[in-house]
C-alpha cells in the first residue's frame, strides 16, 4: 500500500508538470514585431535562400559552433579559429562491422539530453560512413542545429594495422590513436558504440575541470568487488588498483596526453604516447584477454597518478546488478551512463538493459517525452522483475527522470521568457 501511494504521488506530480507544460505550449505565440516603415514587405523567400535572423550577432555559415556538418562534403574535416573546446563537447566513438544501429542510438541519446554543443568524432570502416551520413541527415533541424560531426577512416599510426585491427574487436584499437589523430582537439569523451547516455554529457564533461595537475584520463573501475572482478582473479599483466579500469567510457585530456613522457616496462626512460604503444603491445600480446582495454590498464598501472576514477554510475554494466546490486553510486544517483556490453542489447538475457535500448530506439524525435519514452519505459520495465536487476527499476529510472523534468523545465521558462519580453 505505502508503495502504491508513493507511485501514485510521482504520477500526480508528472501529470502536473506535463499539464503546466501543455497549457503554457499551447498558448498563442507572441506577436512579432511589426517591421521599419522604410522596409517594404517582401514575399517568402523561395526554399533554399537564407532568411534574415533577429539577432545582433552575424550568422555564421558552417561555424564550428553553430553549423552542420552535412552542410559540407561527407568526412572533411574543418580547423576552428577558436579553441575546439570552448565551442563543444568533443565525443568520440569507433564502429565497425555491424555497430552501426548501435553507434546512432546512443549519438540519439546523447542529443535528446545534452544541453551545450556536440562534436561527434566517428571512426568507421568506408563500407559504412554513406549509411552514417544518410541517417544523421534524416533527423530533424531543431536536433541537427544541436551537433556537427566528422566521419574519419580507421587508421593506425604505428605497427601493423591488421594486427591492431584485429585486436580483441574489430577496430576497437582505434581509440588508442585518439590522441595522435585529433591532434587539434583539446578534450573529449569515448564510448563504446553500446553506450546509453540517461543525463546530459555536461554532467561528465565537467569532470574534466577534477583532473589535478597530473591526471590525464578518467574512468570508471572494472569491478566493485575484487574477489569477483575479472582482473583481480585472471588477468596475467599488470593492471591498475585492485580492479583494474573499464575503457567503455572514457574521458580523455589530448593535450596532457601529447605532452607526457609515460613510465613504462619496456624502457627505463619515458616515452610518448604514440612511442610507448607499439612496444607494449609486443612485449604483452600473449598475456592480454581484453585487447586495448588491457593495454590502457598497463599504461596506468606504471603511471597511476595520471588516471582520475569515477564512479560506477558512469560506467553502469550487467555485472553491475547481475548477480545482485553492487554499484553504491547508481542506488543512490541512479545510472548516469548504461553500457551494455556483453551484446545484452540484442538477446534476452538482461531485458533491463534491452528496454531502454529499445525505447530510445523507437522514440521519435520531436514527441512528448514523458509520454513516448518514460511511460513505454516503465511498462517494458514491469516485464523485467524475474531478474535481478528488473528487480531495482528505480536505478534506472532515476536520473532520466531527473533529466526530463529539466528539459520540461526549461521549455517553460523560455515561453514564459517569451511572453514576458513582448
Amino acid at each position: 500500500m505505502r508503495l502504491s501511494c508513493k507511485v501514485a504521488a510521482a504520477l500526480l506530480a508528472l501529470g502536473s508538470l506535463l499539464l503546466l507544460y501543455l497549457l503554457v505550449g499551447s498558448a498563442a505565440a507572441p506577436p512579432r514585431p511589426p517591421p521599419a516603415p522604410s522596409a517594404p514587405a517582401r514575399p517568402a523567400s523561395p526554399v533554399g535562400r537564407r532568411q534574415p535572423r533577429l539577432s545582433r550577432s552575424p550568422p555564421r555559415r558552417n561555424a564550428p559552433g553553430g553549423g552542420l556538418a552535412a552542410a559540407r562534403k561527407p568526412g572533411e574535416q574543418k580547423r576552428s579559429k577558436e579553441p575546439s573546446s570552448l565551442q563543444c563537447m568533443h565525443l568520440a566513438v569507433v564502429a565497425c562491422g555491424d555497430r552501426l544501429e548501435e553507434t546512432l542510438i546512443m549519438l540519439k541519446s546523447a542529443v535528446l539530453f545534452s544541453n551545450r554543443r556536440l562534436c561527434f568524432h566517428i571512426f568507421s570502416e568506408d563500407s559504412l560512413k554513406p549509411e552514417f551520413n544518410k541517417k544523421l541527415q534524416e533527423w530533424p533541424s531543431s536536433y541537427t542545429k544541436k551537433f556537427e560531426y566528422n566521419i574519419y577512416p580507421i587508421t593506425f599510426s604505428v605497427g601493423n594495422a591488421q594486427e591492431w585491427k584485429k585486436l580483441f574487436k574489430p577496430c576497437a584499437a582505434q581509440r588508442l590513436f585518439l590522441p595522435v589523430i585529433l591532434k587539434d582537439v583539446d578534450s573529449l569523451l569515448y564510448v563504446d558504440t553500446d553506450v546509453l547516455f540517461l543525463r546530459p554529457i555536461d554532467d561528465i564533461w565537467h569532470i574534466l575541470k577534477e583532473f589535478n595537475s597530473t591526471q590525464l584520463a578518467a574512468m570508471a573501475p572494472e569491478h566493485e568487488i575484487p574477489k569477483i572482478g575479472w582482473y583481480s582473479r585472471f588477468a596475467r599483466h599488470p593492471y591498475y588498483g585492485t580492479t583494474g579500469v573499464n575503457s567503455g567510457v572514457m574521458l580523455m585530456n589530448l593535450t596532457r596526453i601529447r605532452n607526457t613522457q609515460f613510465r613504462n616496462s619496456v624502457i627505463p626512460s619515458g616515452l610518448t604516447w604514440e612511442e610507448m604503444l607499439y612496444p607494449l603491445y609486443q612485449k604483452y600480446k600473449n598475456y592480454i584477454t581484453w585487447g586495448d582495454q588491457d593495454l590502457l590498464n598497463i599504461i596506468f598501472y606504471f603511471n597511476p597518478e595520471c588516471l582520475y576514477v569515477f564512479p560506477c554510475q558512469w560506467n553502469y554494466r550487467p555485472d553491475h546488478c547481475m548477480y545482485g546490486s553492487n554499484c553504491k553510486g547508481a542506488e543512490e544517483e541512479g545510472v548516469s551512463i548504461l553500457h551494455g556490453n556483453r551484446g545484452v542489447y540484442h538477446d534476452d538475457k538482461q531485458p533491463t538493459f534491452k528496454a531502454l535500448y529499445e525505447v530510445i530506439r523507437d522514440f521519435p524525435f520531436e514527441d512528448n517525452l514523458f509520454q513516448s519514452l518514460y511511460y513505454p519505459l516503465q511498462s517494458k520495465f514491469l516485464d523485467t522483475v524475474h531478474t535481478l536487476c528488473g528487480r531495482i527499476p528505480q536505478v534506472f529510472l532515476k536520473q532520466i527522470e531527473k533529466t526530463m523534468k529539466k528539459v520540461y523545465e526549461n521549455r517553460v521558462i523560455v515561453y514564459l521568457g517569451a511572453n514576458h519580453r513582448y
